[in-house]
């Protein structure tokens, strides 16, 4: 890949989109992970006004760290950034409180999906405030592959400028970008659950691995266990997710139901 070239292009896309759009700029919520600080750090490059927001919500030290020094190597090299906190845990646990008791998985993850929703909320907000995009943070494997990402919540969002890329495509442009060490070496984690867990320990597999079985068009029967397991993997997240992923489907009026 032709990674300063493809730096270019979506830089250049995202100018071109505002202009259209007729739109101040962006607005996107950062979380200490590679893909909110490659997509951030693109936005910071069109040199149009860019609101970053950290939204914590009973969030870990070490990401909090992260998303920090994120910001502050951002302002650093760019002029047009701007930043604002906004602390979301207590309006969540609020939200919680007013809920009736319940427990179990589905519970948890139901409030783990709240999280991500109160997070979309926030950006739009202030995207409308300031007339401003909000600019999504997924990648090709999350958007399109395994459909890991909150339905209105981290996939609420105006344009996605790097869901054509890998999560190694996006490791990349990280590189190419000088996003902080700290960003590249952590373990990709989503930051919902309120605690170290890392998205391979949620999905069981890695985004390399993910990615192998996304492009996979050869004899099953030639695989070997841990490359089943992966495929298999793949594809129940694929077809269990097919609902995010796909368009809002449409019932349609027949035409003789209209006469």
């Amino acid at each position: 890949m032709n990674t300063s070239a493809v730096i270019d292009h979506i830089t250049q896309w995202l100018v071109d989109y505002s202009k259209r759009a007729g739109t101040n700029g962006f607005v996107i919520g950062i979380s200490g992970g590679i893909d909110s600080a490659v997509t951030s750090a693109l936005g910071a490059r069109t040199g149009l006004p860019m609101s970053v927001l950290e939204m914590p919500i009973h969030q870990s030290e070490d990401q909090v760290t992260r998303a920090l020094d994120h910001v502050a190597w951002l302002k650093e090299h760019s002029s047009n950034v701007s930043t604002q906190k906004v602390e979301l845990t207590p309006i969540f646990d609020q939200f919680v409180a007013a809920l009736p008791p319940a427990s179990g998985d589905q519970h948890e993850m139901s409030l783990v999906n709240t999280r991500a929703r109160i997070r979309m909320s926030t950006l739009y907000y202030f995207a409308a405030l300031e007339s401003k995009l909000v600019l999504g943070t997924g990648n090709k494997i999350e958007d399109f592959g395994i459909g890991f990402y909150t339905k209105y919540g981290d996939g609420g969002v105006d344009l996605s400028p790097i869901a054509d890329l890998t999560k190694t495509e996006v490791y990349e442009l990280g590189k190419e970008l000088g996003i902080i060490d700290s960003i590249m070496i952590a373990p990709p984690t989503d930051g919902l659950w309120g605690d170290d867990r890392t998205d391979e320990d949620q999905i069981g597999a890695t985004y390399p691995e993910l990615e192998w079985a996304m492009d996979f068009d050869g004899d099953e029967s030639m695989l070997d266990k841990r490359q089943s397991e992966v495929l298999s993997i793949y594809r129940k997240l694929n077809g269990a997710n097919n609902h995010k992923m796909d368009a809002i489907p449409v019932c349609e009026i027949p035409d003789s139901l209209r006469k």
